[in-house]
């Protein structure tokens, strides 16, 4: 099956960005077993919240700290009392399985991903 092409300018839209974890809560009432992160963006974004499937590799102690990648420009989304205002993203080798994005550097918060 053939993917769907996009532009140039759609790739453009997407705002993918670097920031640190700053704060992992267990999210008990979400479907499938979640994190509730918040997670500094450097001053322009801020800091934001998500909700992230990755408990099957992570554990909250290895999380603190760690910079990953995520979508900041979609819309909020309501996930039970939660709101997530941000999109980690990961490889899913496999159904419940999420291997988190990340710099191999340090990088400032808040750099974009191109």
């Amino acid at each position: 099956m053939e993917q769907e092409k996009i532009s140039w300018g759609d790739f453009e839209k997407v705002e993918m960005r670097v920031g640190t974890i700053l704060e992992v809560n267990d999210f008990p009432e979400a479907r499938k077993p979640a994190f509730q992160l918040t997670i500094d963006f450097g001053a322009v974004i801020g800091i934001r919240k998500s909700s992230a499937q990755i408990t099957k590799r992570y554990t909250k102690d290895v999380l603190i700290g760690r910079q990953i990648v995520a979508v900041v420009n979609f819309p909020k989304k309501q996930i039970g009392k939660f709101m997530s205002e941000c999109l980690v993203l990961g490889a899913v080798p496999e159904e419940g399985d999420v291997i988190l994005l990340a710099p191999d550097f340090k990088v400032e918060n808040g750099s974009r991903i191109a």
